[in-house]
């Protein structure tokens, strides 16, 4: 079957080595799910070559024949990159990597092709399911000709570099975090944009020779006219020779547009004024995140580079994994502010943009435009396609009333601080109110609002969370189509055990703004108390794709993993929670309980900063141990200590006294401890007591689905 473009013979060209299809036959599996997934991304029939039998060493008596020359004249040529491909002795290397490369960097459309948002990509598109020695990477990178970029089926853990595999034994031990289905996906996209790209300069071109051809017409006619036309097309030929060639010399920034806005520093004498600069990052931030042609850490992961005393720039990038940098400062004095921003190149730590801001502030729209015109001139640096609905959304105000805009900015920074015991969400509270009181149309402090009620909340039955849900309400009123306002809200209705409701939220929020971070790991969160055990881990994974260390998100991950059973990569992932500073006690001494590292949690000392809870995992371990007089000890002191209900629930489950279980599982009930009892369907440690008479009738009051 021929090529969608005449003239070519064959849509796509897969390269490989026949080492590489040995054994599990990876590159024939790889080509038939390719083709299953083509048929699903394309209208069109689409044409892969693929040689069961390649060549697979080099003679001296070898030559590309003509055969083979015609079969290199296609759209998309795929290098099975591995490393015995990286072998310029062998026959794929020279016979076709090499001679497509030649090939298809003197054809009409090039070795690149520019795609419809702006962007460039290299008709090469490797599939690498190595990682490569250095050597042979710069190999690979000196025959196309700049970074060796492609699409990884990679599975990588302790001491294993070997192909990703269709059917994983372990997924959630590799760590690249891939997986074998969306890698396909990915590749199939990837040739939808190249393919699309050379249709439409072959359309292009094909306009301009039939106007040629008109033209030529034309001539014959008239001698006088063809010599005005020869000379004015040698003139434009001469003026698009001076701006057009530059440009084409220049050479294309690749690199991936991901960015990490860090905090910015406040430089206003009064101390007073940090929650306006940090309000103005917030939103510059947030700005850069409404367009989708760049990837842009959250506030969380970057909040860890507060301040002058911070790593290297190109540490900050490596940690975040991300190719650029904005450092912005600013001064506040009464009215009028100043602010430095600028955009740096994070691996060679290379300032590429720098701007200063003055104005006096008379009205929101005064803040609002700086941090779009900022917004835009980073995208516009780093080349970014915005469409006109991003470029609507970030130059939208969210608030009319400046006064209103600055209650809020001051409330959000006490709700991020959150400090104190509580006084900074007490405070929080205070602006958040009085920011509504000025403008009661400006939806996000309704949300932030809701937050910290639902923060102070101790049960559902409480005043915190009844404000909590009326607030969340009004917030969703007031931005229906807020994926932020989606989640709260359905946060709130799981805790009120109505698990349909809140499925319904999430699933909106994530048709809404399914690259939200805060949806995705919410997401994921939900999931995981329904024992939904591939998607909880699968959105929880895509948000740490662009916020690797972000520490709600690990957390979120810890859960889902232990939950799912996954014990080992649990507590990997915990150990990588702990190196980052991040502390998380409960769920480290549950992951102990399950594995039965019952002495461990007895002779370790006792964390302060643990709280009842190290009582609670001791008790267990005690009651596991058939050491029944010291866990009823602890036991008893958990009591007299007023601790929750349900941990000593938990805690009793570890022994082999159901009755005790049951009495405190009916009190957290009726306590409405709904936090903890939304996790009773899935927590391993009552999963012995699920058929007791009053565990399954607490489950049937719950509605948890079955």
């Amino acid at each position: 079957m021929p090529s969608l473009i005449p003239g070519y013979e064959y849509d796509i060209f897969i390269s490989y080595r026949q080492k590489d299809n040995k054994g599990d036959g990876w590159v024939s599996e790889f080509v038939e799910a390719l083709k299953t997934e083509l048929e699903s991304t394309f209208k069109e029939e689409i044409s892969v070559y693929f040689d069961i039998n390649p060549h697979d060493g080099l003679l001296e008596t070898h030559d590309v024949d003509e055969s083979l020359k015609e079969k290199l004249k296609c759209l998309v040529f795929i290098p099975i990159i591995s490393r015995t491909y990286c072998d310029p002795k062998s026959f794929a290397w020279e016979h076709e990597f090499k001679a497509f490369v030649e090939q298809a960097s003197h054809d009409q459309f090039g070795l690149k092709v520019k795609l419809p948002n702006g962007n460039v990509a290299s008709r090469v598109l490797p599939v690498q399911i190595y990682d490569l020695d250095n050597n042979d990477t710069e190999l690979c990178e000196s025959i196309i000709g700049g970074v060796l970029r492609g699409i990884e089926f990679i599975y990588k853990s302790a001491g294993v570099n070997r192909p990703l595999r269709a059917k994983e034994d372990h997924p959630q031990d590799n760590v690249n975090n891939t997986y074998y289905r969306d890698q396909i996906n990915k590749v199939a996209n990837a040739v939808k944009e190249i393919i699309t790209a050379t249709k439409s300069a072959g359309q292009k071109e094909k306009e301009a020779g039939a106007k040629s051809r008109t033209e030529q017409s034309v001539l014959k006619q008239n001698h006088k006219t063809r010599n005005i036309i020869v000379a004015s097309v040698i003139l434009i030929l001469v003026l698009l020779g001076f701006l057009v060639i530059p440009k084409l010399l220049k050479p294309t920034d690749e690199k991936v547009k991901s960015i990490a806005v860090l905090p910015f520093f406040n430089d206003s004498p009064d101390e007073e004024n940090e929650y306006f600069i940090n309000g103005i990052m917030d939103e510059v931030l947030n700005n850069l995140q409404a367009i989708k042609d760049l990837s842009v850490v959250s506030r969380t992961s970057v909040e860890q580079y507060r301040g002058k005393d911070k790593p290297s720039i190109p540490e900050i990038a490596r940690k975040l994994n991300v190719n650029y940098i904005v450092e912005g400062s600013g001064q506040k004095y009464g009215n009028t502010f100043r602010l430095r921003v600028q955009l740096i190149d994070g691996n060679k730590d290379k300032h590429l943009w720098a701007e200063s801001y003055e104005r006096e502030i008379l009205e929101t729209r005064d803040i609002f435009q700086i941090q779009t015109t900022i917004a835009e001139a980073i995208a516009s640096e780093l080349e970014a396609a915005i469409t006109p609905e991003e470029k609507q959304q970030i130059g939208k105000a969210p608030a009319a009333s400046l006064d209103a805009y600055d209650a809020y900015l001051r409330a959000l920074f006490f709700y991020e601080r959150d400090g104190n015991e509580g006084e900074d969400t007490q405070k929080a509270i205070k602006e958040f109110q009085a920011s509504i009181s000025l403008d009661s149309t400006f939806a996000l402090p309704w949300t932030y609002l809701s937050m910290c009620y639902w923060r102070l909340a101790a049960t559902t039955i409480s005043p915190e969370f009844i404000e909590a849900k009326r607030t969340a309400q009004k917030a969703l009123e007031l931005d229906p189509n807020s994926g932020v306002a989606l989640v709260n809200i359905a946060e709130l209705l799981d805790n009120e055990f109505d698990f349909a409701g809140a499925d319904e939220k999430i699933k909106q929020a994530l048709k809404i703004d399914p690259e939200n971070q805060y949806v995705l790991r919410n997401a994921g969160r939900f999931f995981t108390k329904l024992g939904k055990i591939d998607e909880s881990i699968s959105y929880c994974k895509q948000a740490l794709q662009t916020n690797p260390n972000n520490r709600t998100v690990l957390g979120y991950l810890i859960d889902a993993l232990f939950y799912a059973g996954q014990l080992e990569a649990a507590m990997d992932t915990y150990i990588k929670y702990e190196e980052l500073a991040y502390s998380r006690l409960q769920i480290y001494y549950k992951i102990l309980l399950e594995q039965g590292n019952f002495n461990r949690i007895i002779n370790e000392p006792v964390i302060e900063e643990s709280g009842y809870f190290h009582d609670v995992f001791l008790a267990g371990a005690h009651l596991a141990l058939g050491q029944t007089d010291e866990g009823e000890e602890i036991i008893s002191r958990l009591i007299d200590e007023n601790a929750p209900s349900y941990w000593i629930a938990f805690a009793y489950a570890y022994g082999n006294n159901p009755e005790k279980v049951n009495e405190w599982l009916e009190k957290s009930f009726d306590k409405r401890e709904n936090d903890e009892l939304t996790y009773i369907g899935v927590e391993p440690a009552f999963k012995k007591y699920r058929n007791e008479p009053a565990v399954r009738k607490i489950l049937q009051e719950m509605n948890f689905p079955e």
